[in-house]
């Protein structure tokens, strides 16, 4: 079962670090659990040129995981070819790795949509299956987003007035669905049933205004509503 599973989820990964051994490392994981890694480069510049390459051949990856910050300025060059490569491609999964909560980057990088997307601190690399977890996600159109980052930004006073309606317990919620949690991951964490996970959830639709012909992309548009407020 655990082999079919494996094969069933496996994804084509580019792999955007600097640091060598970082790098060999991510690769060693994914690798390990059944994943292809295609590529692995060090510059934002490289990630771009391979991406390119890639797309030219048709055989464009499922995700590329990339360092925010990375030569030559080591600033902000892997979130920046992050988000031109989801301008350019915007069926490619994009999970960067930070060393820091970087506010601006997080929110720059969900600016359009948060559909196969991610930004998570490095530290979480080290919590393997969860790693592994978020970056098929991503690879599937989904969200992973790092809880300190989550925190953060539901922490912001400018955010209270698109949060105001919300009760504690639907904030918590929310938090989770921006992790990229489902509704069964969210009770196993919050220790309830599934039916009150979907009524929270349900509640935060209605008091956030979305309306259920928005369909599956509500999930998305209640994050981006105080991401993007």
């Amino acid at each position: 079962m655990g082999v079919q599973n494996i094969v069933e989820d496996k994804v084509r990964v580019v792999i955007a670090e600097d640091s060598v051994l970082l790098r060999e490392g991510l690769t060693r994981l994914l690798t390990d659990r059944g994943h292809d890694v295609v590529a692995g480069v060090g510059d934002a510049e490289a990630l771009i040129k391979t991406i390119t390459e890639f797309a030219a051949q048709g055989t464009l990856p499922d995700v590329v995981v990339a360092d925010v910050r990375m030569p030559p300025t080591h600033t902000d060059e892997g979130v920046r070819a992050a988000v031109l490569l989801r301008q350019r491609h915007p069926g490619l999964g994009v999970l960067v790795l930070s060393q820091y909560v970087e506010e601006q980057y997080a929110t720059e990088l969900l600016a359009g949509s948060s559909r196969g997307v991610g930004y998570l601190l490095k530290d979480r690399v080290a919590e393997v299956r969860e790693f592994v977890d978020a970056v098929v996600r991503v690879a599937q159109g989904g969200t992973a987003l790092d809880p300190e980052v989550v925190a953060q930004l539901l922490g912001r006073s400018r955010k209270q007035d698109v949060l105001v309606g919300l009760t504690p317990r639907e904030r918590e919620v929310l938090g989770l669905m921006a992790e990229g949690r489902t509704n069964s991951a969210i009770a196993r964490q919050l220790v309830v049933s599934d039916g009150a996970v979907e009524k929270h959830v349900s509640n935060i639709f209605l008091k956030l205004g979305l309306s259920p012909s928005d369909g599956d992309h509500r999930r998305v548009l209640a994050v981006l509503t105080y991401l993007n407020s």
